[in-house]
């Protein structure tokens, strides 16, 4: 068997394991979409009218609701991936790599398995995130099949990116608590972008930190292909952001995983 079979059989074979724990254990991945969940309703139902007045849209609460929902499903993916953090630093933890280490399988497959795992769990959840959004009322009428196929793509993308870096994150932790932790700003650094309210409206000093991250370009793009609105060079720096994440994920984390000896 080639080298490129092993490692496309033994990644599969570690994404099916990491799939199979996720449908055994769902309780983490339905408490982290819990929250995006709650917020579009409490956001919606309940700061909806004055929200939606305030960005211009008049007292309908659908403008707000139309504004809100990609900022959501970003946040949603961002919730998702502390999931994958805890996954790997409980992997790290309890021994099961030192036992995959000693066995004659793919070094990079156990990666590989956790990474296209929670791409897919993101996926899911975003998924599920946008049909609570459609039964409150979320439409996007105006966009055309391009657009959709480019939104899941900016999506999965995203995803991809905040995946490695959870990655990462689980590996460099000593135990799945501080994992959880130190993923947290995957899942605070949208609540300070652009996902509630524009950027202009906020004070002088915070503009920033909104403008100046990851979300907030990818929130923008989102928003641009599902309702039409201005994307600008947001499209460019969201994509930028993706790769630059993606590619130090990777080198972070292939460069803990094959130096840690656990």
């Amino acid at each position: 068997m080639s080298t490129f079979s092993l490692a496309v059989r033994d990644s599969n074979t570690m994404l099916r394991r990491n799939l199979l724990h996720a449908r055994r254990y769902p309780s983490l991945t339905l408490n982290l979409l819990l929250t995006p969940v709650m917020l579009l309703l409490l956001f919606v139902y309940i700061f909806g009218d004055t929200m939606s007045a305030g960005i211009g849209g008049g007292a309908d609460r659908s403008a707000y609701l139309a504004y809100l929902v990609p900022g959501i499903l970003l946040l949603t993916i961002g919730g998702t991936t502390i999931g994958s953090a805890v996954s790997v630093a409980t992997d790290m933890t309890e021994g099961i790599i030192a036992r995959f280490r000693t066995m004659a399988i793919h070094r990079g497959s156990v990666l590989i398995g956790h990474v296209v795992g929670s791409v897919l769990q993101c996926v899911m959840s975003v998924v599920l995130v946008g049909a609570v959004a459609v039964a409150i009322g979320f439409r996007s009428t105006d966009a055309t099949v391009l657009e959709w196929i480019l939104a899941v793509g900016l999506l999965t993308l995203v995803s991809l990116a905040l995946t490695w870096i959870a990655v990462g994150m689980g590996l460099s932790s000593p135990n799945a608590e501080a994992a959880s932790n130190s993923a947290m700003p995957l899942m605070i650094l949208p609540l300070l972008s652009s996902a509630f309210v524009p950027v202009d409206a906020m004070p002088g000093w915070f503009r920033p930190i909104a403008e100046y991250q990851p979300f907030t370009p990818a929130i923008e793009t989102l928003r641009g292909l599902l309702l039409g609105t201005e994307i600008g060079h947001n499209g460019w720096l969201a994509v930028a952001w993706c790769v630059g994440l993606a590619v130090l994920g990777y080198v972070w984390s292939q460069s803990l995983f094959d130096r840690d000896p656990a």
